[in-house]
């Protein structure tokens, strides 16, 4: 299909609103057109800018807090003895900490949406590049080698042997300006990407490990020896946990 047909889908596409067969075709013809991928990586990069410009507009006022804490501590007329006034502060305090979680948590949410949504543009912008890897093999003893001196850990490969997936070799990545490991994997007609980043490149943000989509695709995460591992990909939930299995099992 010429690539002007597709153009009028790629907002689709990256909203995760397109009808399956026309993603599925859609994500083929992505592999093969380095134009429309770069066209999707635009949009993606757009995307997650703009969440991170809605995001800030809900963060709560700075002087919120001092503005409580003066109305708490406001002096008390000596006329009157309201007993229920320490009740009411008690009910302000509790009310403020229910606040305070709610914003904890949503922002907390936001820059878990932002570091996912990060992660799948280095996977798209990877589909997209003419040069994908920067150490063509399927050799896992070729690939752990080549990251000494280039990133500041180590990691160990499974065996995949009598495994559906293959080893197409591997790049250097960044995330909030760390470098880490991008692996990539080939199931049938489905690339996956592996990062793995030390613990602190990542900070909190996430949970100890996660399951689910972003961007249309299925991502798989946890944290082992120091490092956090993502597993992102087009190919099926079932394929990323059997590739995520491996790769635990290594470790």
């Amino acid at each position: 299909m010429a690539c002007g047909l597709w153009a009028g889908k790629l907002d689709a596409y990256v909203d995760g609103e397109l009808p399956p067969a026309d993603e599925r075709a859609l994500r083929e013809h992505l592999r093969g057109c380095a134009s429309c991928a770069a066209d999707s990586v635009e949009l993606l990069q757009a995307k997650r800018a703009v969440q991170a410009a809605a995001s800030k507009r809900f963060l709560p006022d700075a002087g919120f807090r001092a503005r409580i804490q003066k109305t708490l501590a406001a002096p008390r007329s000596p006329r009157r003895n309201f007993n229920w006034l320490p009740a009411l502060a008690a009910i302000a305090a509790a009310l403020l900490a229910v606040v305070a979680l709610s914003f904890a948590y949503n922002r907390n949410r936001v820059r878990e949406r932002q570091l996912m949504s990060e992660l799948a543009d280095l996977h798209v912008a990877t589909l997209a590049s003419a040069n994908p890897v920067d150490v063509v093999s399927s050799d896992r003893h070729t690939v752990k080698p080549w990251f000494q001196g280039k990133i500041p850990f180590t990691f160990n490969l499974p065996e995949l042997a009598g495994t559906p997936f293959v080893l197409v070799g591997a790049r250097i990545s960044y995330l909030n300006q760390a470098p880490g490991a991008e692996l990539i994997f080939r199931v049938r007609q489905h690339q996956i990407s592996v990062f793995i980043f030390q613990d602190r490149a990542v900070g909190t943000v996430l949970a100890k490990e996660r399951a689910g989509t972003e961007l249309s695709f299925n991502v798989q995460s946890w944290s082992r020896n120091g490092l956090r591992y993502f597993v992102i990909g087009d190919a099926s939930a079932d394929d990323l946990e059997k590739l995520s299995s491996l790769l635990k099992s290594s470790t």
